[in-house]
C-alpha cells in the first residue's frame, strides 16, 4: 500500500455509502428414498419467522476469507459436511427479495451421497423432496432461488456426469441410470446411458455385486469427476 492510499483510507469510512445486505443461500440436494430431496431450516425469529427456508446467512467479515467461504461454513452448520461438491449459481439483487431492505444474496448449489449425510444439526432443519419443498410458502425468494439450482443442475445432468456425486460408495450402473432419470423426471435407454457412462472412464468396476431382482449386478465406485470433463453429445429428452 503507497503512502497516498494511506491518506486516503485515514478519511475513508464505508458507511458512507449505502451498503445492500448481503448473504449467501445453498441449495443443499440428497437423494433419499429414491427422490431428490432439499435441506429446508424453520427461521427462529422475525422476519419470515416459522417459515422454511434455505440454509445460510450473512458473511462473517473476520471468519470468512471469501463468498466460498462462507458457503462451506453455512454447509458445515447444518449438515456437519466438510466438503462435499459445491458450485456457486448466480448472484441475485434487489430491493423486494427481503423486507428489511436492499439485498444481495450468491446463491450456491452443493451435492451430498447418501453415505455422507449424517443425523443434522439442527433440530430445525429437515430434508424435503423438492416436489414437497416447491409447494410450500418459502421464505423470501428462496423458491425461486431452489428452481434456479434445479434447474442448473438438470442442465449440467445433460451433458456432464456430475450426479455421479450423489451417489453412494458402491452403485450399480442401474442405480446411477435411476438417479440421472430421477433429476430429469426422463426415463432414458438403457444402453446408450450405459455406453456413454462406460465410455467415459468415470466409474471403476469392483469385484461386488449386489442382488437386483433376480440377478446378480456389478457394483462400481466412482474415480473421481473430472469438472472439466463434457460428454460429446447431451442426452437427447
Amino acid at each position: 500500500m503507497n503512502k497516498q492510499d494511506e491518506k486516503y483510507l485515514k478519511n475513508y469510512s464505508i458507511h458512507d455509502f449505502d451498503i445492500p445486505l448481503t448473504s449467501v443461500d445453498v441449495v443443499i440436494f440428497a437423494i433419499i428414498n429414491s427422490e431428490l430431496n432439499v435441506l429446508l431450516v424453520e427461521r427462529e425469529e422475525a422476519p419470515q419467522e416459522k417459515h422454511l427456508a434455505l440454509p445460510g446467512g450473512f458473511i462473517d467479515l473476520q471468519k470468512d476469507e471469501d463468498i466460498a467461504t462462507t458457503a462451506y461454513r453455512k454447509l458445515y452448520e447444518k449438515t456437519a459436511i466438510k466438503s462435499p461438491y459445491l458450485e456457486q449459481i448466480e448472484s441475485i439483487g434487489n430491493k423486494s427479495r427481503d423486507i428489511r431492505g436492499w439485498s444481495v444474496t450468491v446463491l450456491y448449489f452443493a451435492l451430498i451421497n447418501t453415505d455422507k449425510i449424517k443425523p443434522l444439526k439442527s433440530k430445525n432443519s429437515q430434508w424435503i423432496s423438492l416436489t414437497k419443498a416447491l409447494q410450500y410458502d418459502l421464505a423470501f425468494d428462496h423458491k425461486i432461488l431452489i428452481e434456479k439450482a434445479h434447474n442448473r443442475l438438470r442442465e449440467k445432468t445433460l451433458y456432464t456426469a456430475l450426479p455421479v456425486e450423489l451417489m453412494s460408495e458402491l452403485f450399480t450402473l442401474t442405480e446411477l441410470q435411476t438417479v440421472f432419470e430421477t433429476i430429469l423426471a426422463k426415463k432414458l435407454p438403457i444402453k446408450s446411458f450405459r455406453r456413454r457412462i462406460l465410455n467415459a472412464n468415470i466409474l471403476s468396476p469392483t469385484n461386488k455385486s449386489k442382488l437386483s431382482g433376480k440377478r446378480h449386478a456389478q457394483l462400481f465406485k466412482s474415480t473421481g469427476i473430472d469438472r472439466k470433463y463434457y460428454f460429446p453429445r447431451t442426452l437427447v429428452l
